[in-house]
């Protein structure tokens, strides 16, 4: 049996994001990750019961810049991923690297009671885990 203290994703998380309102435009999401020189957008929730969106720079160039869309008229909701599959603050990245990896993704919200403190990805897990 084994005595190691897992680590888990709270102390490895980052806090490289910022939140958006869906109903920004591209261009104004844009503005707020390079002022807080960030490449992740949070988009909060509208109510309680509603659940976070997210929009990476590389969905941009996806849905807008590449299909030639304006930014100054695209809203974040029209191109955000929604809902966003998060990961408990407390659980062992070991879970978390394969929950990655069964899900075909690399980054994931930290939440704890319903917020986020950060994100989460495969570097934070091998750099800091």
């Amino acid at each position: 049996m084994s005595s190691r203290t897992p680590t888990r994703n709270r102390d490895v998380m980052n806090n490289r994001f910022a939140m958006v309102d869906g109903m920004h435009t591209v261009a104004e999401a844009i503005q707020v990750a390079i002022t807080k020189n960030v490449s992740i957008l949070v988009v909060d929730k509208r109510n309680e019961h509603d659940e976070y969106g997210m929009v990476l720079m590389s969905d941009i160039a996806r849905k807008v810049l590449a299909k030639d869309k304006s930014p100054e008229r695209t809203n974040i909701y029209e191109i955000m991923i929604k809902p966003v599959f998060s990961v408990p603050a407390d659980m062992d990245v070991r879970y978390t690297a394969r929950l990655f990896e069964r899900f075909n993704i690399n980054k994931a919200p930290v939440v704890e009671s319903g917020s986020i403190l950060g994100f989460v990805t495969y570097d934070d897990i091998v750099l800091k885990g």
